[in-house]
């Protein structure tokens, strides 16, 4: 996925406090960084960024399946497949040339051959339909005009021909402006649904395709889609969409944010749908939180926050808390209004916020951890009262379990949320030299030193930077001098004095600096 070359906005530059900005990784960074990762996260650990479509998504007010009847059949062999897929190309050829009576119904089952086809095996003949020629007449068989079943069919054969690789995505270019055509509203729902999802899958591809889309003006009928009451509908609407506007550029986001009835639509389907349905808007949420500034501002004044937090507090579900925990840490990061206006210590939504970041620290899964904590580091750079809240909370000794003991990526997090329960509030504080010891003390008393001294230990630049800051924390600010000596008792000054020819010329005067300080000539006299 490319870089994302775009800086990031001057109103988010000091939201964190120090031991955040000191470092050079502002939140607004860490968010479009985070963005353009995002992709490939999701692709791999959590929901496929394209999808095979497999079973019809048309039921009838029986729900009985309208158009497949049949079960799969086993897979094949390769190359026996392929040459079937050929065939079948040739017969849909033939079955569009054919003038006599009941052509649509030839036309149909041609293209519910190639469908099966298509839909059956774990490596699908996309390939061998391309070469026979399936694209022109599939373009063909979406025209206008044509029957709602043929047009179904079509959109499925296209569906999982934009499940396959780059160049056979892009093979469909052809057909993109019938697939946006067809989500108006005098398509039927089940025909604009697959349309939408063969779309989504053109736009999981790479941002060229996502660009193509958004120019021929695929934004609003994908949007006014997931209006709609039928949950699938919806759902497929709103992947779709997460799909089109995910990063680095945020224009699509920008744009979608100010569609007309789009933050409403987005808190009824976070508060009222099933998991599925919430799940996708999560990821919406988490897309346009990541790269619109104007989407911040307007989401966080909405409802989205407080529904996002019931949804945090109610599910056990990964994939639905994993979208969720990275949308409100996008969200905390963004705006300080969170934190000054929603999330105040004494109310219930901030109890429930910390209930649920302490219900996923204690998960198993890894990257729940690392979410909940990103969500409580930003937490933690907020006011006095909420680096206290925390601080008095069940999750200090889970963050300090985490320093010494989890994977390096956890550790780094909780170094980050640590650090700033202990850094003083950027503004309007005559309390920080309080804080040093109320936290400070504590937290190294419970055994913290150690994870700081190994993060300063590490390959990675940014954690060892945190790990310098932690340590002239401790040696400027613990009580009676005693700093430097718990620092050089755990090897701190070893840790400090690998930089001292080290080709970063910031981490070197970092940590020369502070060895000349406090272990300089006069140290222990």
């Amino acid at each position: 996925m490319a870089s994302d070359d775009s800086s990031p906005s001057p109103s988010h530059s000091h939201h964190r406090d120090s031991i955040k900005s000191s470092v050079g990784n502002t939140a607004a960074n860490r968010r479009r960084q985070q963005a353009i990762s995002i992709g490939k996260e999701r692709r791999d650990a959590l929901i496929r960024a394209k999808r095979l479509c497999r079973d019809s998504i048309f039921e009838d007010d029986n729900n009985e399946k309208g158009l497949d009847e049949g079960k799969m059949v086993i897979d094949e062999e390769q190359s026996v497949l392929n040459a079937r897929t050929a065939q079948t190309v040739q017969e849909l050829k033939s079955s569009l040339s054919y003038q006599g009576k009941d052509a649509t119904q030839k036309t149909i089952e041609a293209l519910r051959a190639l469908r099966k086809l298509l839909s059956k095996s774990e490596v699908p003949p996309i390939e061998a339909a391309i070469q026979g020629g399936a694209v022109p007449l599939l373009v063909q068989c979406l025209s206008f005009g044509s029957a709602d079943e043929q047009l179904l069919e079509a959109a499925w054969c296209v569906t999982n021909i934009a499940a396959g690789g780059p160049e056979e995505t892009k093979s469909l270019l052809p057909a993109l402006p019938l697939l946006i055509a067809h989500l108006g509203e005098k398509s039927s729902v089940h025909v604009a649904e697959q349309c939408a999802w063969a779309l989504g899958n053109v736009a999981g591809e790479d941002m060229e395709l996502r660009s193509i889309l958004f120019a021929q003006g695929a934004l609003l009928p994908l949007t006014r889609l997931m209006l709609s009451n039928r949950e699938s509908t919806a759902r497929t609407a709103a992947w779709a969409l997460s799909n089109l506007i995910k990063g680095p550029d945020p224009k699509a986001a920008n744009e979608l944010i100010r569609i007309e009835a789009i933050t409403d639509t987005i808190v009824k389907h976070l508060k009222t749908a099933d998991e599925e349905l919430v799940t996708e808007v999560a990821w919406m949420v988490v897309y346009l939180s990541a790269l619109s500034d104007k989407a911040i501002s307007i989401l966080v004044r909405s409802d989205v926050v407080p529904v996002l937090v019931n949804r945090l507090v109610g599910s056990a579900s990964l994939q639905l808390l994993i979208p969720v925990l990275r949308s409100l840490g996008n969200l905390v990061a963004a705006d300080a209004y969170i934190t000054h206006s929603v999330l105040i210590v004494g109310n219930d939504i901030t109890d429930q916020v910390l209930y649920g970041l302490i219900k996923c620290l204690k998960s198993e899964h890894r990257v729940l951890k690392k979410e909940a904590l990103w969500v409580l580091s930003n937490i933690a750079a907020g006011t006095l009262e909420h680096k206290t809240l925390i601080f008095s909370s069940e999750a200090v000794p889970l963050l300090i379990d985490l320093l010494s003991a989890a994977p390096f990526e956890i550790r780094k997090e909780a170094a980050y949320t640590l650090g700033n329960i202990c850094v003083g509030p950027t503004k309007g504080s005559d309390n920080k030299s309080d804080i040093i010891v109320t936290h400070l003390v504590p937290l190294v008393k419970g055994g913290c030193l150690p994870g700081f001294v190994n993060l300063v230990r590490s390959a990675d630049l940014e954690s060892a930077r945190v790990g310098l800051i932690f340590l002239e924390l401790v040696m400027r600010g613990y009580p009676n001098g005693e700093g430097p000596k718990l620092v050089e008792r755990e090897d701190g000054i070893d840790a400090m004095e690998r930089f001292q020819f080290h080709e970063n010329q910031e981490m070197r005067n970092m940590a020369n600096t502070l060895v000349d300080k406090y272990f300089g000539a006069d140290y222990g006299v």
